[in-house]
């Protein structure tokens, strides 16, 4: 089978992809849709697709994600990283370059019929390499949970900590202390109490504080951080 791309070209084309995360029932999960067609038919996929002519890698992606959830809904977008392996399609030769999105919880976006959820630690037959690439955007992510703001852009606009706490171990897939994670915040000047209580439940107790990020644009906060799990 020739791997020529369509004119006879000999350069690879290139694709973008997206790894869009959310936490949703407790458990840090990506976006994937289901291919009807070869190669990988009815395996999951990462929206995205081809480059076009004069268009950046961001508008690219921004296009393609348009397509499956609304990209308003997305609260932060970075580039992950290039995959080249001549290997990975096994048709044509192409680049992909892929992004991290970042889904606030609460957030249901609308998608179509052909796309679905799935948790990231149980993800079913996936196409091409974009298995590994989930993967490589998740361990991303717990990177920048660690040194940055980042959490901004998975948990709601206000929170208990005790909700934020829910959203950390989700995506770092670790216990975390919420006592500890507020010392760390405060301490960077991540997070900050809007001077609202939430009404306490059935439980009873104290009315829990309520938070918010100072800022939803990425900042590093500690650049050699690291939340890492109890030994």
């Amino acid at each position: 089978m020739s791997r020529k791309p369509a004119g006879e070209s000999t350069r690879p084309r290139h694709a973008t992809l997206a790894v869009v995360l959310q936490v949703r029932a407790g458990a840090l999960q990506v976006l994937l849709w289901q291919r009807a067609r070869h190669p990988w038919r009815d395996a999951w996929a990462l929206p995205g697709g081809l480059l076009e002519e004069g268009e950046t890698l961001e508008a690219s992606i921004r296009r393609h994600l348009a397509a499956k959830v609304d990209v308003r809904e997305v609260s932060h977008l970075e580039q992950l990283g290039t995959y080249g392996d001549s290997r990975r399609d096994p048709e044509v030769w192409e680049l992909a370059t892929a992004y991290l999105g970042l889904v606030q919880l609460g957030l249901d976006p609308h998608v179509p019929q052909d796309t679905r959820w799935h948790p990231v630690d149980d993800l079913p037959p996936t196409a091409f390499d974009h298995g590994a690439i989930v993967l490589a955007a998740r361990e991303r992510l717990r990177g920048k949970l660690s040194y940055s703001n980042a959490g901004f852009a998975l948990a709601p606009p206000t929170f208990t900590l005790a909700e934020l706490r829910e959203v950390y171990v989700a995506a770092l897939g670790h216990e975390v202390s919420a006592t500890n994670l507020r010392r760390v915040l405060e301490r960077r000047a991540v997070i900050e109490p809007t001077g609202e209580r939430r009404p306490s439940g059935s439980a009873g107790g104290r009315p829990a504080e309520v938070f918010r990020f100072r800022d939803t644009q990425l900042a590093i906060t500690d650049p050699f951080a690291a939340l890492r799990p109890r030994r």
